[in-house]
């Protein structure tokens, strides 16, 4: 066997070998871990690797037991499959099957992901609150009759002021040169600073140029240009049941949190409750994909990749009941405040 043949030889096990791993997919992940797959994946490279040292350096009985090494492998992955198709009364074909659709729809989902994710932003709320002391004084203050009383008590006086961090929400960059969507409440304190933190780790501060009065809906902006944004989509068009994501700031610490789900209800009208009151929100999606506090502004995403909802409120001591205001609302806006 000349060098040539063996190169191709090894080439096309190695190709039967990542072909199956591939097929398998998440579902066998365990198995082909198995040392068997190691040590054939080692071997080829191992050959493949010496087959250019000189035309004694492969045998042929190293390739004959390579060979019945590789059948054998499949030989037990055979074994698997027949043996989950007999448990789940299926036959091969249909376990093949599913086996290959779910794959693909792992596929799809994290392809989604990665094309979102750039384009979602944490907006940092900062703001200058008291730096309080504690000191210890006379609990009587002035009054000379109890000047010698041994008694005092804590007090918290004010010494300057301070910038903390007092919340956290999140959105997504509607623009190349630099437009936010968000929620209202995420930014609706004047007093407060909003910082937004890019996905690449960047920090740039924020400018509020848009507060809608009627819808929890807001846009801020950054500076510069050449930023990746999101796609709007048809949210007119979703389906009961359909496949979405969301994803967000989760808790105010967790920036680009991705929990899927499903549109569970539309056109729904609730009552949402902050800190600052109550509003009424009308036609909104209803999805059981998470939404945590700190979420808030972030998008909700179909499987291509586009949005449809800004996520804006979940049920307190529900089981993922939560909603996001159609992005049919906001296109409008959208087009009229970025320049």
């Amino acid at each position: 066997m000349n060098i040539s043949d063996k190169k191709i030889v090894i080439l096309v096990l190695s190709l039967t070998i990542l072909n199956l791993a591939a097929w398998l997919g998440f579902s066998y992940n365990t198995y082909m871990q198995n040392q068997n797959f190691q040590n054939i994946g080692g071997r080829l490279k191992s050959l493949e690797d010496s087959s250019d040292s000189g035309p004694n350096s492969i045998s042929k009985e190293q390739f004959d037991a390579l060979v019945e090494r590789s059948k054998s492998a499949q030989q037990q992955i055979d074994g698997l499959l027949t043996t989950v198709a007999t448990l789940q009364n299926k036959t091969l074909d249909a376990v093949k099957q599913e086996i290959s659709q779910q794959r693909s729809q792992d596929e799809i989902l994290t392809d989604a992901v990665a094309k979102i994710t750039p384009d979602v932003v944490s907006i940092v709320i900062t703001k200058d609150v008291p730096k309080l002391e504690i000191v210890y004084v006379n609990p009587f203050g002035d009054d000379p009759f109890f000047n010698d009383v041994n008694v005092r008590v804590p007090r918290y006086i004010q010494k300057g002021t301070e910038e903390k961090k007092v919340g956290a929400g999140t959105g997504f960059l509607i623009s190349a040169n630099g437009y936010i969507a968000t929620n209202r409440h995420v930014v609706d304190d004047p007093e407060a600073k909003y910082t937004v933190l890019l996905s690449d780790g960047t920090q740039k501060p924020a400018t509020i140029t848009y507060v809608d009065d009627k819808i929890d809906f807001a846009i801020i902006k950054v500076e510069g240009s050449n930023y990746q944004h999101v796609t709007l989509g048809d949210s007119g068009s979703i389906k009961l049941g359909q496949a979405v994501f969301a994803v967000g700031n989760a808790l105010g610490e967790y920036n680009n949190s991705v929990s899927t789900g499903i549109i569970s209800g539309s056109n729904r009208d609730i009552q949402a409750s902050d800190s600052t009151g109550t509003e009424t929100l009308k036609g909104v999606i209803q999805t059981d994909a998470a939404i945590n506090p700190g979420n808030s502004g972030g998008p909700l995403v179909t499987l291509d990749g586009d949005v449809i909802g800004i996520n804006v409120a979940t049920v307190i001591g529900s089981s993922n009941i939560s909603f996001s205001i159609p992005v049919n609302m906001i296109k409008d806006i959208i087009n009229s405040v970025v320049k």
